[in-house]
């Protein structure tokens, strides 16, 4: 993992075509994915000695507010077009040598693992007699993200020191709020670049093995991570013990308020929640509470009662 890797003109051009493709808004540049395109035969050779110089600075990064499905606003951070260029093609080489090592029960932004795989091994571990969940719920988990235990953990594999400054770089960019407001970022990952989601995956790849030791079941897409166990005594124990690790340790923050130790059923996880059939133990995936309330809002909305037709009318 070298920045003469990350540099290379066949990264670089495969890591904007990836950022073409998924197209976004600007950044705070207000440069388009179109006016960077039309530029880039004089955009790439400057990065590429900028890079291997290690003098290349990310701009800053534009906040926006989307609204939380369970209520509340989430943040996404997002980059200039040319840094999320640069976020791709650090990524296409760090994600090669980090994926293999993730651990099996990690489901979120990994290639070939989606929702329903999470869930598929969640229902697993139930119909094993795992009735119990440990759903802990990591208070703003992008937004704290401590800068130095994540470089740290980067240090054991990535030995290119011009990789790390930039990754640092990053994570400190400065943040433009949407009232026009600069602030400093001291800590967080966050959501919106292209490599947010695998340095998210490397900050809990330690707890994933750390649950592992302990000989737990358990299933993690990015921060929602829900373990099982056969009890609601050991369900506690469990709680406190890993609340205690990933503050004390990781030093992020358990939301004591949303996590609990509950039947399955009772527990939103994915979209989704889990309930097993008593006499043939049978588990049935069926929608969360949240799931269900927007589908039918969004079915109102598709349905409005001045229409006088049939639902099939309204499709």
């Amino acid at each position: 993992m070298t920045m003469e890797e990350v540099a290379a003109e066949h990264n670089l051009k495969r890591a904007f075509e990836r950022v073409a493709r998924n197209d976004g808004a600007p950044g705070p540049d207000r440069q388009s994915i179109e006016e960077v395109q039309e530029h880039l035969g004089e955009i790439l050779p400057q990065l590429r000695r900028e890079l291997l110089a290690g003098s290349y600075q990310p701009g800053m990064v534009r906040r926006v507010w989307i609204a939380k499905v369970g209520g509340g606003e989430r943040g996404l951070g997002i980059p200039n077009v040319v840094d999320r260029l640069v976020q791709q093609a650090v990524y296409q080489v760090l994600s090669p040598h980090y994926e293999p090592t993730f651990h099996g029960s990690s489901h979120g932004f990994r290639p070939g693992r989606s929702c329903h795989t999470a869930i598929a091994e969640a229902r697993g571990h139930l119909e094993e007699g795992y009735g119990w969940v440990v759903d802990f719920d990591l208070e703003k988990f992008f937004d704290r993200v401590n800068h130095d235990r994540l470089v740290a953990r980067l240090e054991q594999r990535v030995k290119d020191c011009r990789i790390l400054q930039l990754i640092r770089r990053m994570l400190k960019a400065k943040v433009v709020m949407p009232d026009g407001v600069v602030v400093r970022t001291e800590e967080g990952a966050p959501q919106g670049g292209p490599l947010s989601p695998l340095l998210s995956n490397i900050v809990l790849d330690e707890l994933d093995w750390e649950l592992d030791r302990r000989g737990h079941r358990f299933v993690r897409y990015a921060d929602d991570s829900n373990i099982y166990v056969r009890s609601e005594r050991s369900g506690k124990r469990v709680m406190a013990s890993v609340v205690r690790f990933l503050e004390r340790r990781l030093r992020l923050k358990v939301n004591t308020a949303k996590s609990a130790v509950a039947r399955p059923e009772e527990r939103h996880f994915v979209g989704f929640r889990l309930w097993r059939e008593p006499l043939d133990g049978e588990t049935e995936v069926l929608l969360s509470r949240r799931t269900k309330e927007r589908i039918d809002e969004k079915v109102r909305e598709l349905t409005p009662r001045t229409w006088g037709q049939s639902l099939r009318g309204c499709l």
